[in-house]
This record gives C-alpha cells, sequence and structure tokens, in this order.
C-alpha cells in the first residue's frame, strides 16, 4: 500500500484547491441563491478538464486511475457540495466506459470529457432506491423498437442533462438479475425532466424528477447486453460509492482546518478557544477521522486500479467516510458557536452539503448491512484480513 501520493498527483491537487478558493467559493453565494452552477464557472472547469475524470485518454478524458480521480474529488469537495456533481467524474460516462460499444464510446465519451453534454444516471424510483430490484420503470418491446415508460426521482444534473442512462425492466417474470436491462439515450421525444429540487444542501446539484412517456429507443441504444442490467449497476455504484467517499473526505479536511483556524482566532476568558481541552478533544477527533477516512478511500481506489473488485473495501469506505464528514461538520459547528448557524459562514454550508452523502449511491445502514453479511458469510479472518477485502 502506497501512503504517500506522487508529486504530480500533489500538484493536481494543489491546484484544484486553488481552483475552489479563487473561482468557486466566491461564487457560492450565488450557487445558493440559484440553486445552478454558474455557466462561467463550468466553462472554465472544461478547461481544466475537470469533465473528464475517469475517460480515457483515447477519448478525450484524463485517464481512468481512481485515485487520481479521488484525490481530484477531495480537493473540489473543500468547496459547494452541488458542483461537485457536475465538476467530477460521472456514473454514464464510466458506464459507458465499461459496457458501451466502440460506437457507443465515440458517440458520447468525447463530448462528456469536454463537457459539451452533461449525463444523468436514471435509477432512483419512488419505491426503488436502495432496492435497484424494485424498479418499476418499463421498456416493452415493439417491432423493431423498445417503448419507455416510468419516472425517475433525484436525478443529480437532470436540469442541464443531454444525456440519460436509464434502468428499466425488460423482463418482468426476472424480478432483479436478468430481468433490468440499461438504455443510454440522448434528449429526445418523451424524455421531460421536471423543475428543480429544493434540497437540504447541495444547491446546484441539478437535481429533478426525470419522466419517460412512450420514449422509443433502439438496439443500438441499449448498453450493454438486454437484461444485463445488474452487472452495469453494480460498476457503476461501486465508482459511484468510492466517489461519495473522495467529497466526503475534502469536507471532512475543509471542516478541520476551518475548525482549526477559528479555535487559533477567536478568544474567551482571556484566551484562544484552541487552549481548551473541549476543543481540542473535538479536533483530535476529526484528526484521527480524517486520517481514517484517506486510508480507506486510497485503499479502495488502489484496488480498484489493479482491475480488482473491492465490494467490501468500497463499503466500508462509503460507510466510514461520509459519517465522518458528518461528525467533523458537526463539531465544526460546535466549534464556531452561533457563528457556526450563519449561512455567512462556510460551516454552515458544510453541515448541510455532508448530510447527503449518506444517502446517495446507498445509504449508511445499506453499506453496514452488506458488510456485515460479507463477514458473516466468509468469517472474521477471511473477510477482515489485510488485502483479503476483495
Amino acid at each position: 500500500m502506497q501512503y504517500e501520493l506522487p508529486e504530480a498527483l500533489v500538484q493536481v491537487r494543489d491546484n484544484l484547491r486553488r481552483f475552489v478558493a479563487e473561482e468557486i467559493e466566491p461564487r457560492a453565494g450565488v450557487i445558493e441563491e440559484t440553486n445552478d452552477i454558474p455557466d462561467a464557472l463550468l466553462a472554465k472547469a472544461a478547461a481544466l478538464g475537470l469533465f473528464g475524470l475517469s475517460i480515457p485518454e483515447e477519448y478525450g478524458g484524463s485517464g481512468t486511475s481512481e485515485v487520481a480521480t479521488c484525490v481530484a474529488l477531495e480537493a473540489l469537495g473543500h468547496g459547494p457540495g452541488g458542483v461537485t456533481f457536475y465538476v467530477a467524474p460521472s456514473a454514464p460516462a464510466a458506464a459507458i466506459r465499461f459496457a458501451g460499444t466502440e460506437e457507443q464510446r465515440r458517440k458520447y465519451l468525447p463530448a462528456l470529457a469536454r463537457g459539451d453534454a452533461i449525463p444523468a444516471f436514471c435509477l432512483t424510483e419512488a419505491g426503488a432506491g436502495s432496492d435497484a430490484a424494485g424498479i418499476k420503470t418499463r421498456a416493452v418491446r415493439q417491432g423493431d423498437r423498445w417503448v419507455i415508460n416510468g419516472s425517475k426521482l433525484w436525478i443529480s444534473r437532470a436540469r442541464r442533462a443531454g444525456v440519460f442512462l436509464v434502468s428499466a425492466v425488460t423482463d418482468p417474470e426476472k424480478r432483479g438479475k436478468g430481468g433490468v436491462t440499461i438504455f443510454i439515450l440522448d434528449k429526445r421525444p418523451g424524455i421531460t425532466v421536471g423543475k428543480a429540487d429544493r434540497l437540504l444542501g447541495v444547491a446546484g446539484s441539478g437535481s429533478a424528477e426525470v419522466s419517460f412517456e412512450n420514449c422509443e429507443a433502439s438496439d443500438a441504444d441499449v448498453l450493454g447486453t438486454v437484461g444485463g442490467g445488474f452487472d452495469v449497476l453494480k460498476f457503476i455504484l461501486g465508482r459511484a460509492r468510492l466517489w461519495a467517499s473522495a467529497r466526503a473526505v475534502g469536507m471532512c479536511s475543509r471542516a478541520l482546518e476551518l475548525s482549526v483556524a477559528y479555535a487559533d482566532a477567536r478568544v474567551q476568558f482571556g484566551k484562544k478557544i484552541g487552549e481548551f481541552q473541549a476543543i481540542k478533544l473535538k479536533l483530535a477527533d476529526m484528526a484521527c477521522d480524517l486520517y481514517t477516512s484517506r486510508l480507506l478511500l486510497y485503499r479502495a481506489a488502489a484496488l480498484f486500479d489493479q482491475d480488482l473488485d473491492p465490494v467490501q473495501e468500497v463499503s466500508m469506505a462509503k460507510l466510514f467516510c461520509t459519517e465522518a464528514a458528518g461528525r467533523a461538520a458537526d463539531m465544526a459547528v460546535q466549534i464556531h458557536g452561533a457563528m457556526g448557524l450563519s449561512r455567512e459562514f462556510q460551516v454552515e454550508r458544510l453541515y448541510r452539503d455532508c448530510r447527503a452523502f449518506r444517502i446517495i449511491d446507498g445509504t449508511s445502514d445499506l453499506q453496514r448491512m452488506m458488510i456485515a453479511s460479507n463477514v458473516q458469510k466468509r468469517g472474521i479472518g477471511e473477510a477482515l484480513a489485510p488485502g483479503g477485502l476483495v
């Protein structure tokens, strides 16, 4: 296990932190007010190649190293949470890279890497979130076409999306594996995007309902194979959980930075509050959580880069990193006192933003169930042996 980042990735991290401080953070107020990302900011992100994360270089991306992608996302996690839903790797791009035909890759990936097309991953429904087998959206074969009907909820980036990755039931006799197919659709008749959702945090994420009404698709729009949707979903959700972990680590890091700075500047009872034991204990817990989160995150990312399938590691990373971010944000607000409740201070936004990551891409409780089931099935020795979690 390599614990030190190579110099090239250190430069990427530092450059992106400057980008957050100089370009994104000054626009945070506008993003909160409008619930949208300014076009000028997206253009700057595109110029930096940030839409090409996790896309192969041959298709115009910056490469498929998950360690590098996590470094970028951790740095971006220092800013407004909603921005990382756009300026980030996307599940549709990863899925096309994994299961797409060469024609599909060349049609979609270069445009996604440039930021010319925004993708949306349409999975969640009223009765299907963590339980992907509960999908109700149907794709029915009619002659040489598929006709898709259904509705998807809380779809990030939907408001700007021009490409939709859609999960639909194609064989209702097979609940779950074998009965679901993934379609990749450009914007076309039959696709309707609703008004932007107003969420607790992550303003500007573009979340909205997406409805499909007699939306036609061809066999060329099938991603992977008919009935092979769960293999694609497994690939997507593994990466999505890794990327959520990276965002959470960035939030945890930022919460600690802000808290250390405030504890050094704020004076009460004649001395800096950072000298009080109660504050020191909080800072120590935040530092330990951050350190542990990074180890879990980059261990999982490194295993992905070795072409392994670290289901257990990524579940542990998703669980611990997102929960740690919540603890860090809560303690940061407490350290800031009444100022931590003010929207004039970044910790208030961090507190709201980080809450989403314990839910999206598989809730904390779902991760706990998966981890526990693996330990029960394989035993503690095998399931938790160093390097034996795959």
